[in-house]
């Protein structure tokens, strides 16, 4: 089947890749593994060689049917179930997925990784690990390396992502225009917000990241933070939103409600 540029579809070729992808999840025997995107079912043939039972949710409802045929034996005994839906709208809680209890992995369309990095983040129940292929800059900006954005820090407040590898355009087809990476997010959780509210910290994050070239002084003052704020969080208030960490933001936050 050929790839629909309208569902951002490229499909992976290179079988030691996929194999990587599923050795960064820490995939084993008694793992449930939700997986976004399947395709021709590359990853997924790996996946059912690893793990106790895969969920796999594919778009394209031929795609679907072509995955649920190819793997009949899976499909027949319930080692694998093909879920033809919207990843953005699936809901784990329908297919018996439970905080803590499922490893999500998968190649997602580009133009969708932002939101749906927010979602299933956020999303009850909470996977217990992420690991996909998406578009190298986007992994390297997630990374940060100093230099934060809106998508590292909403990323870093529930787990601790990793950069895996680059993967070069040519292990698709078709081949796309940029190269792709493999980003692992580990040990995710809300207990970052054991001691701040999520909405209230969000609230912040995105008033700060409003006009990053700006002094984050500036960016805040509509929130009620001001200089007082910024010492009471031991910040700098001479900051811009792309050098706090994730605990300043969360000390930053939480003045809103010391105030």
């Amino acid at each position: 089947m050929e790839a629909k540029k309208s569902l951002g579809q490229n499909f992976l070729k290179n079988e030691s890749i996929a194999r990587d992808l599923v050795r960064a999840a820490g995939v084993g025997p008694e793992d449930t593994v939700l997986e976004v995107g399947p395709g021709k079912g590359m990853i997924t043939k790996i996946l059912l060689e690893k793990a106790l039972r895969v969920v796999a949710v594919e778009k394209d409802e031929a795609l679907a049917a072509e995955l649920a045929q190819t793997f009949s034996e899976e499909v027949g005994n319930g080692k694998l179930t093909v879920v033809s839906a919207d990843i953005l709208l699936f809901d784990p809680k329908n297919y018996n997925l439970g905080a803590g209890s499922y490893k999500l992995v998968g190649s997602i369309p580009y133009y969708i990784t932002g939101f749906f990095l927010r979602r299933f983040l956020s999303i009850d129940p909470q996977p217990e690990t992420i690991a996909l292929i998406i578009q190298k800059e986007v992994a390297r900006r997630i990374i940060g390396g100093g230099r934060e954005s809106l998508l590292s820090i909403s990323v870093k407040v529930y787990g601790e992502p990793r950069y895996v590898k680059t993967i070069r355009a040519g292990s698709f087809d078709p081949t796309p225009k940029v190269d792709s990476a493999i980003l692992s997010i580990e040990n995710i959780s809300r207990g970052a917000f054991d001691t701040t509210s999520e909405d209230r910290f969000f609230t912040v994050l995105r008033a700060g990241f409003a006009h990053p070239r700006k002094k984050l002084l500036g960016n805040l003052a509509h929130t009620g933070i001001d200089k007082n704020a910024f010492e009471k969080a031991s910040v700098n208030v001479n900051a811009r939103a792309e050098n706090l960490s994730v605990d300043e933001w969360k000390r930053l936050a939480q003045t809103i409600s010391d105030l």
